[in-house]
């Protein structure tokens, strides 16, 4: 029998190994999406232990101006571990407040403290801190996966930096590149990205203690006006975190929208990658395959499947990602005067869903990139099917080099490239290599020999082996 009383009681035939109540709706992110330390992070309890933590920096600080006792601090030290889930719901049940139910719940932990918890203190202040301090956790773990994807990449662009593979434009046939060059090109957006959310880690600013509407009128009273600027040093350096030197009642909003927006750059990046490995997978091209375990279904009606799933879910969760800026930039825009609630709401989400969603797209782009099937035989195929057609090119310069005439070779060159067209879409070998040698005004002015080797594939990806082999070598060198 399910009980639904405020005491979280669960049915145990309803909950796995790990407490998760399936009698209920749970966000995918509580248990599908993202990793346990990202989970960790964002935690209900971990965020009062950084409440616990703020609260007893400022008791620190305050003590080294005579507000606070060596006993008093040692009692809220001895206590800052010892969140208590039960007592604080039963306070905010009456209280309606999350961070008062936490406050006095502390404060009942430490009876010789708890008179001078929150001293000169607004909820912001210690929310606001912490949610910096809990973001800037949250940036390391992404920063960290980010890096070992770049790494397995510049792998990837190392290996077959001189794998010639057919390139599309429009998604028609353009002319070669190499496999390598492809997967540099997925590795340059997502360094951009790593770049901006490192320089977004280095620059990130908590709100600092400023009270109630940013004045830090409370503190002045409490140590001086004088001492101001000396008490949010000392709170900065014990937190290890800057603060802005404006604030109102919170940090800018603007914060949020630009770390939402720098995780859904990263997203747009690895949306691209696995768009394109998705095109790659496809039967007619069938040059990639994504890792498919022995015992996984594709399909519950049709058994042959072998679905692009983790792909698909790069895509589908990173369209998600995209959407969280928007809610962010009203936070940051709609927020009147010194403060209004209305982003604290939804913050309790797109903060935590944000960060989410980045670790499982990294995850899932990691496993997907690191084992990776290439298939030669297919991307052979696709390359003798259409880069003669590009090849073209090469045929029409150099027959203008030996004295043709330009705008007579290029007519030769389109009917020969149209009937060799025509045979390779009703299934035919592409024969335009020995369409153009078996023509008499090709021959007049280039021998069999020269023009096949104008035909020579791997003679014409121009130098994308070389900036591939460079590009992976500054991503060993950023990310090693």
């Amino acid at each position: 029998m399910l009980c639904y009383c405020q005491d979280f009681c669960y049915s145990q035939s309803m909950t796995d190994h790990s407490g998760n109540d399936f009698s209920g709706y749970l966000s995918p992110f509580s248990w599908r999406y993202g990793s346990p330390a990202m989970r960790s992070i964002w935690s209900e309890e971990h965020k009062r232990l950084l409440w616990r933590q703020v609260w007893v920096s400022l008791a620190r600080v305050e003590s080294q101006f005579g507000l606070v006792t060596q006993a008093q601090l040692n009692e809220l030290e001895h206590h800052a571990d010892d969140v208590d889930m039960r007592r604080s719901l039963e306070i905010e049940a009456e209280v309606h407040h999350d961070l008062m139910s936490e406050l006095k719940a502390y404060a009942e932990q430490c009876p010789l403290a708890g008179g001078i918890l929150h001293l000169g203190a607004t909820s912001m202040d210690i929310e606001d801190n912490a949610d910096a301090l809990r973001i800037k956790e949250s940036l390391d773990l992404v920063l960290i996966s980010l890096e070992r994807l770049l790494l397995i990449i510049s792998d990837k662009i190392e290996h077959y930096a001189d794998v010639p593979v057919m390139a599309y434009t429009h998604l028609q046939p353009a002319e070669p590149t190499t496999l390598g060059y492809r997967f540099a090109v997925w590795g340059q957006d997502l360094l951009i990205s790593y770049q901006d959310i490192l320089l977004l880690r280095q620059n990130l600013k908590g709100k600092g203690f400023k009270g109630a509407v940013g004045s830090s009128a409370s503190y002045a009273d409490l140590l001086g006006a004088e001492n101001l600027d000396a008490f949010e040093q000392a709170l900065g350096n014990e937190l290890g975190i800057e603060f802005f030197p404006i604030a109102t009642q919170t940090y800018t909003r603007l914060q949020d929208y630009s770390l939402l927006s720098r995780l859904s750059q990263l997203g747009a990046a690895l949306h691209k990658m696995a768009f394109d490995l998705r095109l790659l997978q496809s039967p007619p091209l069938g040059e990639v395959q994504e890792p498919f375990s022995a015992n996984q279904v594709g399909s519950s009606a049709m058994p042959f499947k072998r679905n692009p799933i983790n792909s698909e879910k790069v895509d589908s969760l990173s369209r998600q990602l995209a959407s969280l800026s928007d809610v962010a930039w009203g936070d940051a825009s709609f927020s009147l005067l010194e403060r209004t609630l209305d982003d604290s709401a939804n913050r309790r989400s797109i903060l935590p869903e944000g960060f989410l969603l980045c670790d499982e797209l990294i995850s899932t782009a990691t496993r997907v990139v690191a084992d990776l099937t290439v298939n030669e035989v297919a991307i052979t195929r696709n390359l003798a099917a259409y880069a003669p057609f590009a090849c073209t090119e090469r045929v029409l310069m150099a027959m203008g080099k030996a004295g043709a005439n330009r705008q007579d070779t290029h007519e030769r060159l389109r009917l020969h490239s149209l009937s060799a067209w025509e045979e390779v879409r009703s299934g035919k070998p592409n024969t335009l290599l020995d369409r153009i040698c078996g023509d008499p005004f090709f021959r007049k002015w280039l021998d069999p020999a020269e023009l096949a080797a104008l035909f020579d594939i791997e003679a014409y990806v121009g130098n994308a082996p070389t900036r591939a082999r460079a590009f992976a070598a500054s991503l060993r060198q950023t990310c090693g």
